[in-house]
């Protein structure tokens, strides 16, 4: 009963799946969560799921916003939108 349930469930996906591309990056976003939701259940139940705490959760951010600070172009852009956001609030 389990391997015919298995087997409707990858009929299921083979359906759902974008037939000119293959794999996970080809289906809808909706399947896409829904593995992913499964898989984090899956790790949570067998107890291999990791759980940031308040500390290696900083330290993500921090590498995150490194990375992206240096490309200084997108750095200016961001400046420049937001100096164009404060110049306007006045003029009311």
């Amino acid at each position: 009963m389990e391997q015919q349930q298995e087997n409707h469930d990858l009929d299921r996906v083979r359906k759902q799946m974008n037939t000119a591309g293959r794999g996970f990056a080809s289906m809808d976003s909706e399947r896409q969560r829904e593995i992913a939701r499964e898989g984090g259940k899956a790790a949570h139940m067998k107890g291999t799921a990791h759980e940031f705490n308040s500390d290696e959760a900083r330290a993500a951010g921090r590498k995150g916003g490194e990375r992206v600070s240096r490309n200084r172009e997108h750095m200016a852009e961001i400046g420049r939108r937001g100096g164009r956001s404060s110049g306007h609030r006045g003029q009311d």
